[in-house]
């Protein structure tokens, strides 16, 4: 394929938009394409570890700020007008990169204002609608037609799911119909089951990924060391989700903590461990999906999404779930051990999205 420039630009939400990403930017440069990475926070750290010889571009989010319990719908219909006011702003900072890099194709994940009409756009998303808690669902339908409106905007959507009643997204993606120009592309994830055929990775009876905006990272983390030190027997390792940092400790004989490793390090740490415990956001419910591990997931309190998810997992007797504010990790880990076995789907390996990108650019 004739190289091009294709911008890769993920939502500072999380790192869960840059995870997912990483495995379509292996395919571009497979493809010989020239990639230059916008981001920002952690999704900066983390992608300019990943692919170290890449260019890449500080593009500032939205600033959204988290509050420490509930409460997250109520702060986020606050912050609208700064989030609108960044949408904005990141339509004109788009221009600017187009022209000044000659950009051919731009994909990005979650982030409203990166259209332009004069060259292709793709956007990337698993949720279509937006779940609002207790008497807020009455707004559900106003933003799916809102978030339509904005999608009609780029020249495709892409969702990272699977169309059909066999999917990971359920009413997120599902519950109404998709744009017209809206694809479903299939689980993305940046694991692969067999990414070594050499690895000397340790065994953990638990290993700990924790991710998501602060301070309730930090919460859960603090929530889930305690608990730890009362269960001396089950080696854990911790991966903090920090891309900006390089710790590595002992925290006792049998917790380590690290804050963050390479992609293929981490792919081999999650495929030795007996058991994980996330967040159920949903690029960790792909990797979960994508590697046929079984796991606890506990959702970040107030964040719907993760909530219905953790419904729709546990209904399904998929993955075991608890809240934040009743977590018991010794009874999560009895629990689990009953009737909560993964997916055991197989995910295709398919071209997909190289195909859209074909099409897209022409060649």
């Amino acid at each position: 394929m004739q190289s091009k420039n294709i911008l890769i630009c993920p939502l500072d939400w999380g790192i869960g938009h840059a995870t997912r990403c990483i495995p379509i930017i292996r395919m571009l440069l497979g493809a010989n394409m020239n990639v230059i990475i916008a981001a920002d926070g952690r999704p900066y750290a983390l992608l300019e570890k990943e692919f170290p010889d890449l260019e890449m571009i500080r593009f500032p989010g939205y600033n959204v700020t988290y509050p420490e319990s509930n409460g997250m719908t109520l702060m986020m219909i606050r912050q609208t007008p700064q989030m609108l006011s960044g949408i904005m702003k990141e339509h004109r900072t788009l221009r600017q990169i187009i022209n000044k890099k000659q950009i051919d194709l731009v994909i990005s994940d979650g982030r409203f204002g990166l259209w332009s009409k004069n060259i292709p756009c793709v956007y990337l998303t698993h949720q279509l609608m937006v779940k609002f808690p207790g008497a807020f669902t009455m707004f559900e339908p106003l933003f799916y037609h809102w978030h339509c409106r904005v999608i009609k905007h780029y020249t495709e959507c892409w969702i990272p799911d699977f169309h059909g009643h066999l999917n990971l997204s359920g009413d997120l993606s599902h519950k109404y119909k998709a744009p017209s120009n809206a694809y479903f592309v299939g689980a993305l994830s940046r694991f692969s089951k067999n990414p070594s055929k050499n690895s000397n990775a340790e065994k953990y009876g638990l290993l700990v990924m924790l991710s998501g905006p602060e301070p309730q990272r930090t919460i859960f983390e603090e929530l889930v060391i305690d608990q730890l030190m009362n269960l001396p027997k089950l080696n854990t390792l911790i991966l903090q989700g920090k891309s900006e940092e390089t710790t590595d400790r002992q925290l006792a004989d049998h917790i380590r903590i690290i804050s963050h490793l390479s992609t293929n390090n981490m792919n081999e740490a999650l495929l030795s461990a007996e058991m994980i415990l996330a967040r159920p956001g949903y690029s960790t419910i792909m990797d979960l999906v994508t590697l046929s591990k079984r796991a606890i997931l506990v959702p970040t309190p107030g964040q719907t999404e993760q909530e219905y998810l953790a419904d729709k997992v546990m209904s399904e007797k998929i993955f075991y779930c608890e809240k934040q504010q009743d977590f018991n990790l010794e009874r999560a880990l009895l629990e689990v051990e009953k009737d909560y076995n993964g997916y055991g789907i197989q995910i295709p390996d398919n071209q997909v999205i190289l195909n859209r990108v074909k099409g897209l650019l022409k060649v």
